[in-house]
């Protein structure tokens, strides 16, 4: 057997940063997930700085930034991008590890590799033909299907699942991971991504944790005084709202679902780690891991639902690294650093011992594990073109203590003080005793625009120059490291 190590990268949808037991949240149950916490690192500031779907994951599989990625938001080509120079799956399978992706991909094409070896995929609604639903319509009761619940895939609204739970997708990609670890080539080390699709909407949680929720005090939803302005009756009607205000019992029972699945995912994760510790315990004593959302869920915080925004529930993201036994007494338990999701490829391949490639631009993780780092970066720069309506499009800068956001559509700042509010209740860009500060933050991202050359900015100032979205020159282009 090989004594490179394994690692195995569990990588969930839309989860906030606050739904762990880890984290502080008082309610949700996620025993498992804090059992690898607690053997490891967990990064209190992670950010995804472009929190939707596909441009977090190409910046995640490229490990480049998003302006390298060329990848600023949704609703241009909605596709993730799979001509990078360098992913990371593709580089730990030329160093010889055998990659496994079980779960979501959301690549374009839909089967195309992204550099692994073989990928098990559950697409959600997006692949008709996907290995989950060709499964499930050979275990599930005649006539069900995976949608029969009725709610939508971006929708607000929750359910219990509506069939055996065994057919559940989050049941099924652990299943299928196990599956790998029983057959991998033991003669080679592996890299498996367990890609679950929640929880990401639909809420639909089987029945056993849905009432668990329901019946219990959830968090009540953050709402500052500045968030009247996303008080929309209209759009609330919607089954997939982007904002507008929602009766209490609402935002209880979509809460309920949400931490419902992220429960029972915690669940099967549990199942996974038991699993090794029976039948592969050596193999596991060797296994890095590493725990992930691409993104989060505002659910109903400041009115506002979904994603793509520059506030905490949808740019935070839950973030922990647990090492391999032998290395687990030297770690630091928490990480106040500002990371994210192009730091992951780095710090995989540093696990690994592989190159990381010129064209990457995050950095290895790896020695915050063990101490503070003396030169990390001082913020990082999050962004968002227009998706659900031109009055979102955002730019945000933070080091997880302080936050600048721009949204430049309606030519409006905000300042917020996460270390005194972290549910960002007050607004203080118009604090008087605030203002070198916002000045200093505000230079942050005048600093990034200006060095794209892109117009943005204009005598030392923020200036939207039209209503065109920006552009990045590599959105067709692939960046090399050299351009």
């Amino acid at each position: 057997m090989s004594r490179r190590p394994n690692i195995i990268f569990i990588l969930c949808d839309q989860m906030r940063g606050d739904c762990l037991g880890s984290d502080g949240n008082p309610v949700i149950q996620t025993p498992n997930l804090d059992r690898l916490a607690g053997q490891g690192t967990r990064f209190l500031h992670a950010y995804s700085a472009v929190p939707s779907c596909i441009p977090s994951r190409a910046i995640l599989w490229s490990g480049q930034s998003q302006w390298h990625t060329g990848v600023l938001g949704m609703n241009r080509d909605d596709v993730i991008p799979c001509d990078f120079p360098h992913t990371l799956a593709g580089e730990l399978t030329a160093a010889g590890y055998q990659t496994q992706l079980v779960g979501k991909g959301h690549f374009e094409p839909q089967r195309a590799s992204m550099g692994f070896e073989q990928t098990v995929l559950d697409e959600s609604g997006r692949m008709p033909d996907s290995d989950f639903r060709q499964w499930f319509s050979l275990h599930a009761p005649a006539g069900v299907t995976p949608d029969d619940h009725g709610v939508g895939w971006n929708s607000w609204h929750a359910c219990a699942w509506h069939t055996d739970e065994a057919l559940h997708p989050t049941s099924w990609t652990v299943s299928r991971s196990i599956e790998f670890l029983k057959e991998h080539d033991r003669g080679r080390p592996f890299f498996l991504n367990i890609s679950f699709a929640r929880p990401h909407s639909p809420y639909d949680p089987p029945a056993r944790w849905f009432s668990c929720y329901e019946r219990q005090e959830l968090p009540d939803a953050f709402v500052g005084d500045w968030a009247q302005m996303h008080d929309d009756p209209e759009t609330a009607k919607k089954e997939d709202a982007w904002r507008g205000t929602m009766s209490p019992e609402q935002v209880h029972r979509a809460r309920s679902g949400y931490y419902g699945s992220i429960s029972f995912m915690d669940e099967q994760i549990g199942r996974l780690l038991e699993w090794m510790e029976r039948e592969i315990p050596d193999e596991l004593e060797n296994t890095w891991f590493l725990f992930l959302s691409d993104h989060g869920d505002m659910l109903g915080d400041h009115n506002l639902w979904r994603k793509t925004y520059a506030y905490e529930g949808s740019a935070r993201v839950p973030f922990l690294i647990a090492p391999p036994k032998k290395m687990q007494g030297d770690v630091r338990l928490v990480a106040d650093e500002v990371v994210e999701l192009r730091d992951v490829m780095p710090t995989v391949l540093g696990m690994a011992g592989v190159p990381v490639p010129s064209a990457v631009d995050g950095r290895s993780l790896i020695p915050l594990l063990n101490a503070p780092a003396e030169d990390w970066r001082t913020y990082i720069h999050g962004e968002h073109r227009a998706c659900y309506s031109p009055e979102q499009e955002m730019h945000y800068v933070t080091d997880g203590r302080r936050k600048f956001i721009w949204l430049p559509r309606i030519q409006r700042e905000q300042f917020f003080d996460l270390e005194a509010d972290p549910g960002e209740y007050e607004d203080l860009i118009e604090g008087a005793n605030r203002q070198g500060e916002i000045q200093r933050w505000r230079g942050y991202l005048i600093r990034e625009l200006e060095s794209r050359r892109c117009g943005w900015v204009k005598n030392g100032k923020l200036v939207a120059p039209d209503s065109e979205p920006l552009v990045s020159p590599f959105e067709k282009h692939r960046w090399t490291g050299s351009d």
